[in-house]
C-alpha cells in the first residue's frame, strides 16, 4: 500500500517541453510500480512551458500556490525555477546534467536542502561522443549543435562545448560550434555547417532540440551528416547514433524518489543517483541512407542496433 490510507498525493510536474513524451509515461509507470495510480491515490498537476524557458518561474510559483507535495522537474532551468519558488516543498529532478555544478545540491552523496533526484551525467561523456563519432566515420570537421540560453544559469551548454572542444583538440579534430535559441534558427545553423564544410555532427539534448529532433535528423540526413546524439530519442527519429543514459529510465527512477519522500524521507538525506549504464544505440537504416559502412568493432560494442 502506497503512503497513508485514503490520502491523495499531489505532484507538481514542471517541464520546459510543450507536451507529454515517452519519458513522462515512464515516470507514470514508475509511480504505478510503487503503488500510485492517478485518480485513486495520486494527482498530477502538469505545467508545460512550451519550450519557453522564461515561463518556468511563473509556472513553478503556481505549483507552490497549489501546495503540491512534491515538484518533479527536468533540465537546469526547470529545477532552478522550482528552487527559486520554494525552499520547503521537496523537489525531485529527473534529468540534471550537472546538479553539483549547477548548485542544486551540495554533493551527490549529501544533497542538503530540499532538492535531489537523478543526474544525467551527460557532460562527463561529451568527449567520449567525439571519440565514438570519429571512430565511426573518420570525418572532420565535426559540427556541434547546441542550445543558446539567455543566461548561463539556464543550462550547461558552456560545459558541453568546453568538453567537446577539449576532446576535439586531443584527437586533432576541428569542432565547429553553432548555438541556437529557436527552431527558426535551425536552417541557418545547417547552412553555417555547410559553409564550414562540416562532415559530421554532434547535437546537444535540450528542450528545444528534443522537441524538434525530427527536423534536426532530417536536416542532418539532407546534408549527408552522420549524427551523434546525447539520447536515443534522436536515433528513433532517424539519427545515426546516440551515447548516453536512457531518459526513460531516469524518469522511472525519479518516481522512486517521489515514493520515498511521500513515505517520509527528506530530500537532503537521499543521495543523487547517477546512471548505472551509458548505452550506445546505432541506427543501421540511417547508416545505409548515408552510404556508411560502420566498423564491425563499433557495432559489436553497441548496446542496441536499430535495423
Amino acid at each position: 500500500m502506497a503512503g497513508a490510507q485514503g490520502k491523495i498525493y499531489r505532484i507538481g510536474y514542471l517541464n520546459p517541453r510543450a507536451s507529454k513524451d515517452a519519458v513522462d509515461d515512464a515516470f507514470l509507470r514508475g509511480m504505478e510500480e510503487h503503488g500510485y495510480t492517478v485518480g485513486r491515490n495520486l494527482a498530477i498537476e502538469y505545467r508545460w512551458a512550451g519550450n519557453d524557458l522564461a515561463r518556468l518561474p511563473a509556472l513553478a510559483e503556481e505549483l507552490v500556490r497549489l501546495r503540491v507535495d512534491v515538484i518533479v522537474t527536468a533540465t537546469t532551468a526547470g529545477t532552478r525555477a522550482a528552487m527559486a519558488a520554494t525552499s520547503t516543498i521537496p523537489i525531485v529532478f529527473a534529468a540534471a546534467a550537472d546538479p553539483v555544478g549547477a548548485g542544486f545540491v551540495a554533493s551527490l552523496g549529501r544533497p542538503g536542502g530540499n532538492v535531489t533526484g537523478v543526474s544525467l551525467q551527460t557532460t562527463d561523456v561529451a568527449g567520449k561522443r567525439v571519440q565514438i563519432l570519429h571512430e565511426a566515420v573518420a570525418r572532420a570537421p565535426i559540427g556541434l549543435l547546441a542550445e543558446r540560453f539567455t543566461t548561463p544559469t539556464q543550462g550547461t551548454t558552456g560545459i558541453l562545448v568546453a568538453e567537446t572542444l577539449a576532446a576535439g583538440k586531443q584527437l586533432a579534430v576541428q569542432i565547429v560550434v553553432r548555438e541556437i535559441a529557436a527552431a527558426d534558427e535551425l536552417a541557418d545553423a545547417f547552412r553555417h555547417f555547410r559553409r564550414e564544410q562540416v562532415k559530421a555532427l554532434i547535437v546537444q539534448a535540450g528542450p528545444l532540440t528534443i522537441q524538434h529532433r525530427a527536423t534536426i535528423t532530417e536536416l542532418a540526413a539532407r546534408e549527408g551528416l552522420p549524427g551523434m546524439y546525447e539520447i536515443r530519442n534522436f536515433v528513433e527519429a532517424g539519427g545515426l547514433m546516440s551515447y548516453g543514459p536512457d531518459l526513460r529510465e531516469n524518469y522511472r527512477r525519479a518516481a522512486a524518489y517521489v515514493d520515498r519522500i511521500f513515505k517520509g524521507a527528506k530530500p537532503s538525506d537521499l543521495p543523487v543517483e547517477q546512471p548505472t549504464k551509458l548505452a550506445l544505440v546505432v541506427n543501421l537504416q540511417a547508416a545505409r541512407a548515408l552510404g556508411l559502412t560502420l566498423p564491425p568493432s563499433l557495432l559489436a560494442r553497441a548496446d542496441e542496433v536499430l535495423r
